[in-house]
């Protein structure tokens, strides 16, 4: 009986540090409002999803119309979140084949997301352009990043 109070606590640490980011928010202390594949928290507050990317929440937005897509890093939990700057010259953001409502296969992409508005060496938002992006699906990928000399690689799924 004794043992058994001796590793509760521990199993129960355990058991939410395998759920969370590793961020101390508020989304992440609930368990997180995350997709089938793990990967999400939930909507972000630019009409994307939000994901973990290393130690960081990112959020990645889809604009079909643009050919657009843009990752932003983001500080506070799901009612409070705003922009956090990082240093990180680009990122990469690949996308899973996909296919459109009509059923034509999009094929994967590679795009490369440059710094919007950089301060400091700094930017919370990166973007880029891919005519691929035209197609109304939703995309499933990664993004992979070098923030402050750390390589760093999250999923995402819209």
């Amino acid at each position: 009986m004794n043992c058994a109070k001796l590793l509760a606590p521990g199993l129960i640490a355990l058991a939410l540090a395998a759920t969370g980011c590793g961020n101390e928010c508020e989304e992440c202390a609930r368990g997180g409002s995350r997709g089938p594949d793990g990967a999400n928290h939930g909507a972000g507050p630019n009409r994307g999803v939000v994901f973990d990317l290393g130690e960081y929440h990112a959020e990645v937005a889809f604009d079909h119309d643009r050919w657009e897509c843009a990752v932003v890093f983001l500080t506070g939990d799901d009612k409070t979140a705003r922009p956090l700057p990082v240093t990180a010259s680009g990122l990469t953001l690949t996308t899973r084949e996909a296919r459109t409502k009509e059923g034509k296969v999009v094929a994967p992409m590679t795009i490369r997301l440059m710094p919007a508005a950089t301060r400091d060496g700094k930017a919370a938002r990166f973007v880029g352009r891919d005519p691929g992006l035209s197609n109304a699906v939703n995309f499933a990928g990664a993004v992979a990043a070098e923030i402050d000399g750390k390589p760093l690689r999250g999923e995402y799924r819209e």
